[in-house]
């Protein structure tokens, strides 16, 4: 295999690979993706407030998908080996949707760093 890969080209996929990350684990808009793997659990805490877990359903790659879902460190290396591997060998179409995701992402942060200036 005979391919470079320069720092440019690493930030970008590591920009691309938060947001692609942040937006298969953690938002709203693609719960409908993780509902099938995954149950929200409700506790209440001995000082009376409630936390809701989220816990793989089922068993067998039902469970591990879940599991996968669930942990954001887990679903990023399977994402950045994704976009890599796609920026590798099929870059006519990975290279725009990691240019959106890295853009997005960069937005995203500077979106975070504004809220937290402004206490909003």
């Amino acid at each position: 295999m005979d391919f470079a890969v320069n720092w440019g080209d690493i930030a970008l996929l590591a920009i691309a690979a938060f947001r692609l990350t942040r937006l298969i684990v953690f938002d709203k808009i693609t719960e409908f993706l993780r509902k099938p793997f995954l149950e929200e659990v409700s506790e209440r805490e001995e000082n009376g407030e409630e936390t809701v877990y989220l816990v793989p359903k089922g068993k067998g790659i039902r469970k591990w998908i879940g599991e996968l879902l669930n942990c954001y460190w887990c679903t990023g290396i399977w994402v950045s080996a994704f976009l890599l591997l796609s920026f590798v060998y099929i870059p006519s179409i990975a290279v725009p949707i990691i240019l959106i995701l890295a853009v997005a992402g960069i937005a995203s942060i500077i979106e975070t760093i504004i809220s937290y200036l402004t206490g909003h």
